[in-house]
């Protein structure tokens, strides 16, 4: 499989080594305007790039028909935007705030308690995250997944960094030197306290799993999410 890097920071050289020892190989190695570039020579793009440029580089792949695995994070708001114009290109997108086969079972663990914890009001839910000093937006893409998974289980209606209504999730976001992420959910009451936490030890099961996104994306046509390629 021929692979565009669409960001090559220290996740694209990540994904580029993975990629490399499962036999594929990287044509483009794209950190500038990706419009300087013939993407229709990829099989696949993979985008870890930076907020302002992901919108970008993602429509430019869908105008030339190469699907495209996005795990770049800090412009969703234009996500239902990239999703009608991947529709009406008919072309592929996989877009994942986090691609770690631990995190989305993680994802699973955490829809899992929030509908189990709505019944039981005197726990207070509160989300915490934990990235190195690097990383651009706050709180992390996983973070807010996590937070609205809770909502969509829950009588919670927003979420809010630090401090929070009652309606609302407290979500913390630290940024501590060499720490690829850790994410934690608790729940706390007078008398004791639940916590489901999610450490990752390396970029590598990110960049394992893009690329793994990638291979399952190849051929198809439509928009999925990680649920699609694990389970």
């Amino acid at each position: 499989m021929k692979i565009a890097l669409l960001g090559y920071g220290k996740m694209g050289k990540t994904i580029e080594r993975l990629a490399q020892e499962r036999g594929h190989e990287i044509i483009f190695r794209i950190s500038e305007d990706v419009e300087n570039y013939d993407l229709k020579q990829a099989d696949v793009a993979i985008d870890f790039s930076v907020p302002d440029a992901a919108f970008k580089n993602i429509t430019t792949c869908f105008e030339k028909q190469v699907p495209v695995v996005s795990g770049t994070t800090g412009w969703l708001k234009k996500y239902p935007e990239a999703v009608e114009i991947c529709k009406k290109k008919d072309a592929a997108f996989i877009y994942a705030s986090n691609f770690s086969l631990g995190v989305n079972l993680f994802f699973e663990l955490n829809k899992k308690l929030a509908e189990m914890m709505n019944n039981f009001p005197e726990y207070k839910v509160a989300i915490e995250e934990i990235h190195h000093t690097q990383k651009l937006d706050a709180p992390s893409g996983t973070a807010i997944s996590l937070a609205e998974q809770i909502i969509e289980n829950s009588s919670k209606k927003s979420w809010k960094l630090d401090t929070a209504s009652e309606e609302e999730i407290p979500v913390t976001a630290k940024r501590i030197e060499n720490v690829p992420g850790t994410h934690i959910i608790s729940y706390n009451s007078s008398v004791d306290s639940i916590k489901i936490e999610h450490i990752a030890h390396s970029r590598d099961g990110f960049a394992l799993g893009a690329v793994i996104a990638a291979e399952w994306l190849q051929h198809k046509k439509g928009v999925f999410t990680m649920k699609d390629v694990l389970f």
